[in-house]
């Protein structure tokens, strides 16, 4: 059977048929169109391999050999080096890496591998210093030549197989894919045709013909997204309408005596900003980034009271109970010498207590909730809401933010991060919002002493100073990444109940220590806070419910347990519990751990003190989905593109789109077809109005 359509089940290709089907289907592969959009996750270059007899010294080249040796060495000052000799059938060629002992994981003896570099003729021998490296599948260990893709497979479908249905599918319907980029669009960006560039990345003559079909691939990818955004946000500006909020400065000056602290520079800067967008009639939707410490919560709650004060509704939304909690803990402190009416709704309250904060909530009773997303649950409606203030934490979506609809007026929306963003995320996950960066921190911060402690003899120090700082009048955090040791548990890591019970007859016997976790009931854990707060206890051990929202100025010291159990912005954000007063602070990381990513984020953590410096860092080790977080939140709206290798398209993406928005030139028929392409992929997530 011939085929002449893409959506063509891809069983009637030739060389498929319906048991090839059923393996196809496991890879979402169900059309021809399907198949032809299974990209290559890489390719394999043998164009220009060479002999080891054909190398000359100083120019980029390529080897291929198998592995036959393994050696790492310790040299000296702690430095290390690693070395891979290979068999190239006419000579050996030596791999070497200093510094990089992980390196010696990544290889095995026997495996095929290539080599490219610059290589050096060593005693006797070519060496390529940290060469980059490509495996070479089974499957391809004969083939001699060409640039060949390699595919995600699934159990029972062959590499060359799979090959083989593409070439048929590629021959038969590439050129009926529509390209929904007008010619001179693709012009100016130096794009080739959408199905020019699929052919070469499934059938590559170079290197170079798959670059550029590779490149049209992820600006798409990137651009339709970024594209959707620049529509929801035009739509925001010009045709959404939200409650114009209005403050003088009586109403200023009353807000502002509710804080015991001045406002820093950072702060009224965003402060302005909010006020400045609420009163426009057009809905605010703005990021606050800001380091740890920089007092963001204030932010946020200055803009609450101001929505109160026009006599509207505002609400608080965490990802999670604990930080809702936290949050709640924090307002309520803000707000014990005001008349505000408000109320706490998560999930955990009682019947009787969740019915009587939504009737309040629907009566208009209660002016500001905190709570987690059961604030947007479809028995809870708000008549009139002004503010919606998001607690991200990276957990939520641009989908998630659209529940807070009722009426025809859109609330203002103002979203907050515990610890800054990735650049590239920021462009992604929050990139139809705008922006207020909060450089600066509360004068006379001072940057934190950060040490590794590893083995005994660097432990006991570290509690030989802790205790000296606690008898100067300091007191001092225990963070353990557990609640309880389980013996019966494969989940490693310090429990904080047996580290509270190890250190109260141990280390820190001569010292009041008290026991925060998040298993505990909320008004326990508010008390021991405030116990702590006031100086009645010296140590708190904790778990990560000290992350938000917790600010104790004689606090100092920490140690963190276990620290390589932690991400490193979320290390980063425990650190930023101490020294928020005018003592220096000091933390230690006590780890055991040997693995190559847990000793850089300790590294990292030494060095940087800028939680910026400290998110891209974070980023480039865990990539965008461990820290978005689940993907079960829809934190990757992408097919093909990554964050951190594309970081450089994406902007260029952006610029393009966001630009083609402004100018009013996405409107023009020619880009009919792509607005179409962006409300099917992104109309329902960004919940774009139909006619862009």
């Amino acid at each position: 059977m011939s085929v002449d359509s893409l959506d063509t089940q891809v069983q009637f290709l030739k060389g498929v048929g319906p048991h090839k089907a059923e393996l196809l289907a496991r890879l979402d592969v169900l059309t021809v169109e399907d198949l032809l959009w299974h990209i290559p996750r890489d390719v394999l270059d043998l164009t220009e391999v060479r002999d080891p007899i054909d190398l000359v010294e100083g120019e980029l080249q390529t080897v291929r050999g198998a592995v036959v040796d393994l050696d790492a060495r310790q040299l000296s000052r702690g430095r290390t080096l690693t070395a891979c000799l290979l068999d190239c059938t006419t000579d050996f060629v030596r791999g070497s890496w200093f510094n990089q002992p992980w390196m010696i994981k990544r290889l095995q003896m026997g495996e095929t591998v290539l080599f490219s570099g610059k290589p050096k003729r060593r005693q006797g021998r070519w060496d390529f210093s940290h060469p980059r490296i490509q495996w070479i599948d089974a499957e391809d260990a004969e083939a001699d030549g060409g640039v060949i893709p390699r595919y995600r497979l699934t159990e029972g479908l062959t590499l060359q197989d799979l090959r083989r249905m593409i070439r048929n599918a590629v021959e038969a319907t590439v050129d009926l894919i529509a390209d929904p980029l007008p010619e001179s669009f693709r012009s100016c960006q130096q794009l080739v045709p959408l199905a020019t560039a699929l052919r070469c990345v499934h059938l590559p003559a170079t290197l170079e013909e798959y670059e550029a079909g590779r490149r049209r691939l992820l600006f798409d990818d990137l651009f339709e997204f970024q594209l959707g955004l620049a529509l929801r946000r035009r739509h925001w500006r010009t045709q959404a309408s939200a409650p114009k909020l209005e403050t003088t400065a009586k109403i200023d000056s009353r807000i502002r005596r509710l804080f015991p602290f001045r406002f820093t520079e950072g702060q009224d800067g965003a402060i302005r900003d909010v006020v400045a967008d609420i009163r426009t009639g057009h809905p605010m939707h703005r990021l606050i980034q800001a380091d740890v410490g920089a007092g963001k919560t204030a932010i946020a709650v200055y803009g609450m009271l101001v929505a109160v004060a026009a006599g509207y509704q505002t609400v608080l939304m965490a990802p999670t109970e604990l930080l809702a909690s936290q949050h709640w803990e924090t307002i309520d402190r803000i707000l014990s010498h005001s008349r505000v009416r408000r109320a706490y709704l998560t999930g955990s309250l009682t019947a009787a207590e969740r019915r009587r904060v939504i009737e309040g909530i629907g009566s208009g009773e209660i002016q500001l909730v905190v709570g987690t997303q059961a604030v947007i649950q479809s028995d809870v409606s708000f008549p009139q809401l002004g503010l919606a203030v998001v607690d991200e934490q990276h957990k939520f979506g641009v989908a998630q933010r659209a529940g807070f609809q009722y009426g025809d007026e859109s609330p203002h929306v103002l979203v907050m991060t515990a610890t800054p963003i990735p650049r590239s995320l920021c462009l992604t996950q929050f990139g139809d919002l705008d922006l207020t960066v909060v450089s600066d921190l509360p004068p006379g911060r001072q940057r934190v002493v950060t040490s590794r402690v590893n083995g005994n003899g660097a432990r006991a120090k570290a509690w030989d100073f802790i205790r000296r700082q606690l008898r100067q009048g300091r007191q001092a955090y225990v963070v353990c990444p557990r609640v309880d040791a389980d013996a019966n548990s494969d989940v490693g890591g310090a429990g904080a109940i047996q580290t509270y019970q190890r250190l109260g007859g141990g280390e820190l016997a001569d010292f009041r220590l008290g026991l925060v976790h998040g298993q505990m009931d909320r008004g326990e854990r508010a008390d021991i806070m405030d116990r702590f707060r006031d100086g009645e206890l010296d140590v708190l051990v904790a778990t990560t419910v000290i992350e938000v929202g917790v600010d104790v100025p004689n606090a100092t010291l920490m140690t963190i347990l276990d620290a390589e159990r932690f991400g490193l912005s979320q290390l980063h954000q425990l650190r930023g519990r101490i020294a928020r007063g005018r003592y220096q602070g000091y933390c230690f990381l006590d780890t055991n751990s040997t693995e190559d990513d847990a000793l850089e984020r300790m590294t990292a953590m030494e060095r940087d003190a800028d939680g910026f410096a400290i998110a891209e860092k974070d980023f480039e080790l865990r990539g965008p989905g461990d820290v978005l977080g689940a993907r079960q939140h829809g934190a990757s709206p992408l097919r093909i593109a990554d964050l951190v290798r594309d970081a450089e398209l994406l902007r260029e993406a952006r610029e393009a789109a966001f630009g083609l928005v402004e100018s009013g030139e996405v409107d023009a028929p020619e880009f009919a077809p792509l607005k179409i392409r962006v409300l099917e992929r992104f109309g329902e997530m960004l919940q774009l109005p139909q006619a862009g």
